[in-house]
């Protein structure tokens, strides 16, 4: 049995589209490209934990995250430590906030 290729697992699939994808994607953008609708926003997250590291590994691309934003006072959450989507502005205490969106760029865009 010959062993799965990086492309073939969700991993590769994610690092991929990321860097195919002419726009930032969401997590619930990820899983429509994936096609994976049994994935949850936070399995997605989980697995761009790791894609972070594969892709700094490998030397000239880096994962950028656009950090999520509240939809009601603009407040934008700059220090988070992984990936995920908040679920309260510490500003207005607003639920209505936008996900974190993610790219896969040459590290000379950054």
């Amino acid at each position: 049995m010959n062993p799965m290729s990086i492309d073939e697992t969700t991993r590769g699939k994610i690092i991929k589209i990321l860097r195919e994808s002419p726009q930032p994607l969401t997590a619930e953008d990820i899983i429509v490209a994936l096609g994976a609708e049994d994935l949850e926003p936070k399995d997605v997250y989980e697995h761009l934990k790791h894609v972070a590291k594969t892709v700094r590994r490998r030397g000239d691309e880096v994962l950028v995250m656009l950090p999520p934003t509240c939809r009601f006072c603009g407040f934008t959450f700059k220090d988070l430590d992984k990936p995920k989507k908040p679920s309260k502005c510490p500003k207005c205490k607003c639920e209505r906030i936008s996900p974190p969106a993610f790219k896969i760029v040459s590290k000379d865009l950054v």
